[in-house]
């Protein structure tokens, strides 16, 4: 067997207890579970899934480390994901103020540009944070069984394995939070303070974002 099962158990656990707790794909995913429906949230959960398959790609092919040692590469990805986060908190205000959520209660069915759209958030926010290149790097090799060999082959079993678990909670979130989107149907007005307050929460992680070091 190329990897250590207990090992890889382990890195499962650790997977799940970081997906339980809500971030900003979790924020983005229940926030659309809500307004557009479960199906349409899972385009997101897998657009993040896809963004997770790139930082991990990145970490195999020793990129993590360049980005752990450039200051200058780590302050620009770290902008650039907080600029996003920061676009996508102020698009979500604006819609609440505009009264446009209303009208995603009604939406049965979105058509194919919809779905690619909720793809590439989800993949952006999956990638807008330079210090889960960082994180996975340094976490990754932890649980590598030298003696079995090729830490690179193991290091991608476990890490799509991770990325199983990591799709598997965020699936939970998901199914959770369209149960109440009846209860928002009844009032359209509360998916107003919804958006609104899914907007000021990625705002200020954009803010932690960009200040953390």
């Amino acid at each position: 067997m190329p990897v250590n099962m207990n090992l890889v158990v382990g890195f499962l656990l650790l997977s799940a207890l970081l997906s339980a707790v809500p971030g900003p794909s979790v924020l983005l995913e229940t926030s659309r579970a809500i307004t557009r429906g479960r199906r349409s949230a899972m385009w997101i959960v897998f657009g993040n899934a896809l963004g997770g398959m790139v930082l991990l790609a990145l970490v195999l092919a020793g990129l993590g480390a360049i980005v752990a040692t450039s200051a200058r590469l780590f302050l620009a990805l770290k902008i650039l994901g907080a600029v996003y986060l920061l676009w996508l908190g102020i698009s979500s205000i604006r819609s609440a103020l505009s009264g446009s959520t209303d009208r995603h209660l009604a939406t049965a069915a979105e058509p194919p540009a919809r779905r690619g759209a909720a793809v590439r958030q989800g993949f952006a926010v999956g990638v807008a944070n330079p210090k889960s290149i960082v994180s996975l790097m340094a976490v990754l090799p932890q649980f590598v069984d030298l003696d079995l060999g090729n830490p690179t082959l193991q290091m991608l079993i476990i890490g799509l394995a991770g990325g199983l678990a990591q799709v598997g909670i965020e699936t939970i979130w998901v199914c959770a939070a369209g149960t109440l989107r009846s209860w928002f149907q009844r009032r359209p007005v509360r998916i107003r303070y919804l958006e609104a307050g899914g907007g000021v929460a990625m705002i200020g992680l954009a803010g932690k974002l960009a200040v953390a070091r």
